[in-house]
């Protein structure tokens, strides 16, 4: 089965904890602090396989969630941190937040990696916060959570060469022809319902990848029939082999399937029309084709490349191949970054910002901010010399006075995060 769109679940490790410890040695009656750092958490990372040509894994594990870091141990010992996470995707994969809609990823290279879910920073142990004025302090951090989020995986095949054409007009038959592949091929409408890859070998050497497309309607671009899951892997082709009948045996007419193809193309994508295209004027082995591809090319003028072929005969496939071959070799490289790729997933945090909010939920005065929530998770509140130092830094920054402004008696509830204190004013 091809699968080529999925939703999973990543969550990378948290921290570990930092420890609250002293030295005993024997000879050390007043041994300082000793307790030892958390290890970072794992990170989730996507890597490429080029063996990989589907998302089919995903249907059957759809949640990731990256190990932890140790937790610090006494005598000075740091925990340590925990290896990532390493996922396997096919080469074109694209990661999206599926949250927001924001594409975070785009993975075409053989080895590309990306981290997706950053781990969480350990927890610092008591030897980091001994002062003259405490010497032996009971404080130590916990680990930071681990980042966690939904994506949605979206494939877009890599393929050099893409063939499109009306559903039974002959293209799996013509990838049939000129390479190993083996796709599914029938006398009805819509054979195809995956894409099909094959590698195709010139004679003087040359070779590339071809990709058996499903067929267009009209409507396409708006998801009619198989719409978009034809036209996000056509995005990736350098040059298009535009696949016709031109027996016209199921009374279709070969100039306005020509048309309506390209509109498809145009209206999904603008740049899609701008890619080299090349004209497979199939099933030529048939009654009437040489009549239809007469008044074809009377129809479309001379500027356009028309190659009559039969992929049943293999009439003219030789002539096809090379030239498909010769367009290859000017076409340009396709520029991901105009394609709107952003490779900047995360970057190192920024200064934290110091703002905050307060607000009345009933009795309850409720106070929001990046670096409060975060000095709430860290701080280890089984020890009194850290809920002093809790205490201490939202003073600090100004939380106190705040609440007082707000109205804030002696004796009120405040919460932060999942945590309910008492005020003292």
């Amino acid at each position: 089965m091809f699968v080529d769109k999925v939703k999973v679940f990543v969550r990378a490790g948290s921290g570990g904890n930092g420890m609250v410890g002293f030295r005993r040695e024997k000879y050390v009656p007043n041994g300082g602090p000793a307790g030892g750092d958390g290890g970072r958490g794992a990170d989730v990372i996507f890597r490429v396989e080029e063996g990989l040509r589907t998302l089919m894994d995903f249907r059957y594990q759809k949640h990731f969630k990256a190990a932890h870091g140790e937790h610090g141990r006494g005598k000075s010992q740091h925990g340590k941190g925990a290896e990532p996470l390493v996922v396997l995707v096919p080469p074109g994969t694209v990661v999206r937040d599926a949250e927001t809609g924001e594409k975070v990823a785009d993975l075409t290279k053989q080895g590309e990696q990306r981290v997706v879910a950053r781990g969480g920073k350990g927890g610092r142990g008591n030897i980091h916060f001994a002062t003259p004025s405490n010497p032996a302090p009971e404080i130590s951090e916990n680990g930071e959570p681990g980042q966690e989020r939904w994506l949605e995986l979206e494939l877009k095949l890599l393929a050099d060469i893409g063939l499109v054409g009306y559903p039974s007009v002959g293209k799996s038959t013509l990838l049939a022809a000129v390479s190993a592949a083996k796709p599914k091929i029938g006398a009805y409408h819509f054979t195809t319902l995956a894409p099909n890859l094959g590698v195709v070998e010139v004679e003087d050497g040359r070779s590339f990848v071809m990709a058996d497309l499903p067929g267009l309607i009209e409507g396409a671009h708006e998801g009619i029939g198989l719409g978009h899951q034809f036209l996000r892997h056509v995005e990736r082709t350098r040059v298009i082999i535009h696949v016709i009948d031109m027996s016209g045996m199921e009374g279709r007419d070969p100039f306005e399937d020509y048309e309506q193809i390209n509109k498809e193309l145009r209206l999904y994508n603008e740049k899609l029309a701008q890619r080299p295209q090349i004209i497979a004027a199939n099933k030529m082995d048939l009654p009437d084709a040489e009549d239809q591809l007469e008044l074809f090319r009377e129809q479309i003028g001379e500027d356009v490349s028309i190659i009559p072929i039969s992929s049943a005969t293999r009439q003219g496939l030789r002539e096809l191949l090379y030239r498909a071959a010769d367009l290859l070799d000017q076409a340009p490289q396709i520029e991901l970054e105009e394609e709107g790729v952003d490779h900047k997933l995360y970057q190192t945090r920024p200064d934290e910002d110091d703002s905050f909010t307060i607000h009345r939920d009933n009795e309850v005065y409720v106070v929001e901010g990046e670096k409060v929530e975060r000095l709430l998770l860290r701080t280890n509140f089984h020890y009194y010399d850290a809920q002093l130092r809790f205490a201490r830094i939202l003073k600090s920054m100004g939380v106190d006075d705040a609440l007082r402004e707000k109205g804030a008696q002696e004796g009120d509830t405040v919460r932060i995060g999942e945590m309910e204190f008492e005020f003292y004013s």
